[in-house]
């Protein structure tokens, strides 16, 4: 599908985030801005009256949309809002109540049930408490982990992507006590080849020159402080590396981000969390976007959170959420080529041939 075929016909799916938070401000002021139905259409995933209130308090009166019920049809190029609920529901700025977080589950149900079933093409998921979304049998660990149970995929990997740097953890959402147990060989060549993969089949990469660090302080300093480099992390990036992927490492941290070294590279795998978004969000904060590599679908969110400190100001700034849209859409596109080429090797090689 050409570009001009599919201007504003790919249907997005936008969950509500935490309703006290400042997620439907940012989506609001994203498609303020008419431009965006050039490339997609919106579902936000909220009820009519909430959305209608917020507009009020927010004063963004000039946010126009079509109300839409499970069931109906969307309207392409206009602001559709799926309203999953009919409630009334109080907003209270800033504050994690149970009723926020139960209604931010409900818009994350709907919107997934729809991404299953082929109504919308991708999801882009608002911030969200993790502590007040209820869960049946354990704590809701957040989007990346829900989505994965929900799509059956037992590899995924949170990506952290901008334009100048793109990051994935081994370990992550794990108590830094528990990080060392967490990271083995074999999970951290599983994470380099969905990051190979994915930066091949979601972002165009042909090949992709990947940067892995150490656990360690100055990455282990040759087994002083600490011994993962040479008995875990090594080997597996001369494995990697003897079948067929670029991979490179182990860094130091400190060095490979402070030096910006890190612009060699495609892509960065870190061994934990902060170690990789810490730097991330430094370097990228307001124009980073998250995406879950892994699963038969695309799901992207801003790299902020619920920012209670300044929700209900109207100061909230939609930069983040609009770039998740766009990646959004650009992973979408790329996929549909890399499975069309892959799909048809012969034919578009001729293609190439003939030019």
């Amino acid at each position: 599908m050409s570009q001009a075929e599919h201007e504003g016909k790919i249907k997005i799916g936008i969950t509500c985030g935490d309703l006290n938070g400042i997620g439907l401000e940012v989506i609001m002021k994203t498609f303020l801005d008419n431009r965006m139905h050039q490339v997609c259409t919106p579902v936000i995933y909220a009820g009519s009256k909430m959305i209608s209130l917020q507009r009020k308090l927010l004063n963004l009166n000039d946010f126009n949309y079509n109300t839409v019920r499970p069931g109906q049809d969307v309207i392409l190029r206009k602001n559709n809002v799926m309203s999953v609920w009919e409630d009334e529901l109080p907003v209270e700025w800033g504050k994690a109540t149970e009723v926020s977080g139960r209604y931010a589950l409900r818009s994350i149900e709907a919107a997934i049930a729809d991404l299953a079933a082929g109504k919308i093409d991708a999801m882009v998921t608002a911030p969200i408490n993790k502590h007040n979304i209820p869960a049946k049998d354990q704590q809701f660990r957040g989007h990346t982990e829900f989505l994965a149970a929900k799509f059956n995929a037992s590899e995924f990997l949170m990506f952290l992507v901008s334009e100048n740097l793109k990051v994935a953890v081994v370990s992550g959402h794990v108590p830094v006590k528990n990080i060392a147990g967490d990271i083995t060989s074999d999970k951290i060549m599983k994470k380099l080849r969905l990051m190979n993969q994915s930066l091949k089949r979601d972002f165009g990469f042909r090949k992709p020159r990947i940067a892995v660090l150490g656990l360690n302080p100055h990455a282990g300093d040759d087994g002083l402080l600490g011994a993962e480099e040479k008995e875990i992390i090594a080997p597996v990036i001369r494995q990697a590396f003897q079948d067929g992927l670029l991979v490179y490492g182990p860094y130091s941290a400190d060095g490979f981000f402070g030096s910006g070294t890190f612009k060699k590279f495609d892509a960065v795998l870190a061994m934990y969390h902060d170690q990789g978004l810490a730097p991330f969000k430094a370097l990228s904060f307001n124009s980073g976007v998250n995406f879950t590599a892994g699963l038969p679908v695309i799901r992207t969110s801003p790299d902020h959170g619920t920012a209670y400190d300044i929700a209900g100001k109207g100061v909230a700034v939609e930069d983040s959420i609009r770039e998740a849209i766009y990646y959004s859409i650009d992973i979408l596109t790329k996929r549909l080529e890399y499975d069309e080429i892959n799909e048809r090797p012969l034919a578009f090689s001729k293609k190439g041939g003939d030019q």
